[in-house]
């Protein structure tokens, strides 16, 4: 469906005094801008020599306000999660009001937190508000020992025409990183779907592999919860249910490995 149709479905199913007269406009009302960097710099400090680290995974909120609601009063319950994820898709069509709604509930979160870029996000002028708000489509943070490689895998909404994935920036990353680190990739899409640029599918498995110790992948996307070897590699990719299944995944890594599991609110 393209960006144009989209827009058209969002207007049919909603009134029009719940949006702004230009939807797409990027004049956004919210203060809150450059959020990774200024959570990134929150979960650098707090996690650096900690030894071990806990972080929470939600995806694909879209339009489901309530339940990421009750996602912050549940995780603000906890005191034992160090950061969250949110694995993209924070708007449905790319709209400043869809951003802003989610970021007012997602600013309660005691905890810091990290958004990647979704297709759905990347709608119509919905990738320049992420910019806004939340920084650059690729990026990277280290939690303890491990490098969070947060990448934009969205190829199908660019056409092709832009670098997805981004290699420029995986070989960049790939001289920063340090031998004894581990490695963890999260993305919206994964390899094999549709979004996906997959005539370098098998490139991009092989170029991830590279980075030391890599430990699995994360995916949002598919709105189910998922481990699967995509690539029987023994490289396991977690796709993560979206908010409506009033779940996420709870990640524990330790110096010995890591355990996860789905928590349901």
């Amino acid at each position: 469906m393209s960006k144009t149709n989209y827009l058209f479905v969002f207007l049919l199913f909603f009134s029009c005094d719940l949006i702004d007269y230009h939807p797409y406009d990027g004049k956004l009302s919210t203060s809150e801008r450059d959020i990774n960097n200024r959570n990134i710099e929150r979960i650098e400090t707090a996690t650096k020599d900690k030894g071990v680290i806990r972080f929470a995974m939600i995806s694909d909120t879209q339009r489901k306000y309530d339940e990421t609601n009750d996602f912050v009063k549940h995780i603000n319950q906890r005191d034992d999660i160090d950061f969250i994820i949110h694995g993209g898709d924070i708007a449905d069509f790319g709209l400043k009001k869809e951003y802003e709604w989610t970021i007012e509930i997602l600013s309660k979160l005691k905890q810091p937190y990290i958004a990647i870029i979704g297709n759905h996000d990347a709608l119509g002028n919905g990738d320049n508000i992420y910019g806004k708000l939340y920084g650059v489509q690729n990026f990277s943070f280290v939690a303890d020992d491990i490098k969070f490689l947060c990448l934009n895998t969205n190829a199908l909404e660019y056409d092709y025409t832009n670098p997805i994935p981004d290699f420029e920036f995986l070989k960049k990353e790939l001289g920063e990183s340090s031998p004894e680190q581990r490695t963890i990739v999260v993305m919206h899409a994964p390899p094999g779907n549709e979004q996906f640029n997959n005539n370098v599918k098998d490139v991009f498995q092989a170029y991830i592999k590279r980075f030391p110790h890599l430990m699995f992948c994360l995916n949002g996307h598919d709105h189910r919860f998922y481990e699967e070897d995509l690539f029987n590699d023994g490289i396991i990719y977690y796709g993560c249910g979206n908010i409506r299944k009033r779940g996420y995944y709870l990640f524990t890594i330790t110096s010995e490995g890591y355990t996860h599991e789905i928590v349901y609110f």
